[in-house]
């Protein structure tokens, strides 16, 4: 007992099983069960007072945080990914364990496109995850956890506004995210307006009705690539 809590302690200044092993005379092996037993443990318990595993990171691609975090101008920002951002909330259960979940949002208009999870990953998987995930756009940043809430809660808020309604597979995701208490407000739609960009599985028809009925005619631009608009 004396010595799994030595291990804990010096685990929770930063060391790592292998320096605490060498520190306390054990087998790195000893150590990292000791570690694990422990999480294991702190993550049932938590479960049981119905608290969230503590946040490990969380990423977004670098064009959502220049425009969004960073408000830089139009001109200062190189390609563009059509007001699309995936945010990627990282909680930690464990020595290189996690849960993860991605948001998939229209800052421009929609609001949350699309959302997955909840997966678990030991650390090798989830870097090849973040590597895949972020592999379609140009370069991701890492960004603090009020800031990935300001973008996926502020863009839902942002969408019902105008009559949007969020992802249907947010309500298995939405826990993951905590609850947002409006710390952080952003700016959403794209010169002061809603920007429709039409993707390959939208119902554009339905989402022109709802802009026509909640904004009017000429409050929203678009870019659509459907016969008839």
């Amino acid at each position: 007992m004396e010595k799994e809590s030595e291990v804990l302690a010096l685990r929770a200044k930063g060391l790592t099983p292998k320096q605490i092993a060498k520190n306390l005379g054990l087998k790195v092996s000893q150590v990292g069960e000791i570690v694990r037993v422990s999480a294991e443990q702190e993550t049932l318990a938590r479960k049981e007072r119905g608290e969230l595993a503590p946040i490990a990171q969380c990423y977004v691609n670098t064009d959502c945080k220049q425009r969004l975090l960073e408000n830089r101008e139009e001109s200062s920002i190189v390609g563009g990914e059509g007001g699309l951002a995936t945010v990627c909330v990282a909680r930690t259960t464990g020595h290189e364990r996690y849960e993860v979940c991605t948001y998939l949002v229209d800052y421009w208009c929609l609001g949350l496109k699309d959302t997955i999870g909840l997966k678990k990953f030991n650390g090798t998987q989830y870097r090849e995850f973040l590597e895949m995930v972020y592999g379609q756009y140009d370069s991701y940043q890492q960004i603090s956890f009020t800031e990935a809430q300001a973008i996926v809660w502020g863009a839902i808020e942002y969408a019902k506004t105008l009559g949007l309604k969020p992802h249907k597979d947010f309500e298995q995701t939405k826990a993951h995210l905590g609850e947002w208490k409006g710390e952080m407000q952003l700016k959403f739609g794209r010169d002061g307006k809603p920007f429709y960009f039409q993707g390959p599985y939208d119902n554009t028809a339905k989402i022109f009705k709802a802009l026509r009925e909640s904004v009017g005619d000429g409050n929203f631009n678009y870019f659509v690539e459907m016969e008839g608009f």
